[in-house]
């Protein structure tokens, strides 16, 4: 039954969570891991990123390339992309134009006035996803 999921990450402390929790679920179910990073554009983009971060093409990359590794050093098929533009909407579209059963992805546990303003991507890819998220 769940045989593709999608694991999106960010490289963040949740994302790594999420990560290690994407590897011991597809490792159970014999899945193939796809592993995807969003290069964020658009609107509240540069509210989400770290000051000392000035390269979002680079950091997506990072994140990608450091979930593969911890995927691929656990046995596991991967596949990995990189998408541009807003998180919530790159990783719904993955998820409805790929054979992707699950998704699963980190919670950044935004509060208050930022949640009210940002949203969350986490809240926005379970609303939105055509198939089960997992999140942690």
């Amino acid at each position: 039954m769940y045989q593709d999921l999608l694991l999106a990450t960010d490289g963040s402390e949740g994302a790594r969570q999420a990560t290690e929790h994407a590897i011991e679920l597809a490792a159970q179910l014999d899945a193939t891991l796809h592993i995807l990073s969003v290069s964020e554009e658009g609107p509240h983009s540069s509210e989400k990123q770290d000051r000392m971060r000035t390269d979002p093409e680079s950091e997506a990359t990072d994140a990608l390339e450091n979930a593969d590794r911890a995927a691929t050093d656990a046995g596991l098929e991967t596949t990995t992309t990189v998408r541009h533009g807003v998180a919530q909407e790159e990783i719904v579209a993955v998820a409805e134009t790929n054979p992707i059963d699950m998704i699963v992805m980190g919670t950044h546990g935004r509060t208050g006035l930022d949640h009210l303003v940002v949203g969350s991507v986490a809240e926005e890819v379970v609303r939105n996803a055509p198939v089960p998220v997992v999140t942690i």
